[in-house]
């Protein structure tokens, strides 16, 4: 029984992946009520987070995905996108959150 090596890696990214992915389902519920402004704040700003760790564990191509959820959803610059795209949209973009969130390995730096 020796010390247990330290960790190389943390999923930094998995808690605002599955929470974006939780605020996106819920969000259907609101799609076309005026409490959908929050949801397009949350997970503007979710979406941002999971793309600084994107950034920090040098996953690229995850930035395909996620910053077009970041202008899409964006609160600001409402793009007015409605229907049953839109509704499929936030489907796709929950799961582009759980997989980011699950594939991104943010590498630990050691003192």
């Amino acid at each position: 029984m020796g010390t247990p090596a330290a960790p190389t890696f943390t999923r930094a990214a998995l808690a605002p992946g599955l929470l974006g992915a939780i605020v996106l389902l819920a969000g259907l519920a609101l799609l076309d009520g005026e409490g959908y402004i929050i949801i397009r704040y949350a997970v503007s700003i979710l979406a941002l987070i999971i793309t600084v760790f994107v950034v920090q564990a040098k996953s690229w191509w995850w930035l395909l995905g996620l910053v077009p959820i970041a202008v899409l959803w964006n609160p600001i610059a409402v793009i007015p996108l409605e229907g049953q795209g839109w509704a499929s949209a936030q489907y796709i973009a929950a799961l582009i959150f759980i997989f980011a969130g699950i594939r991104t390995k943010v590498p630990v730096q050691h003192a």
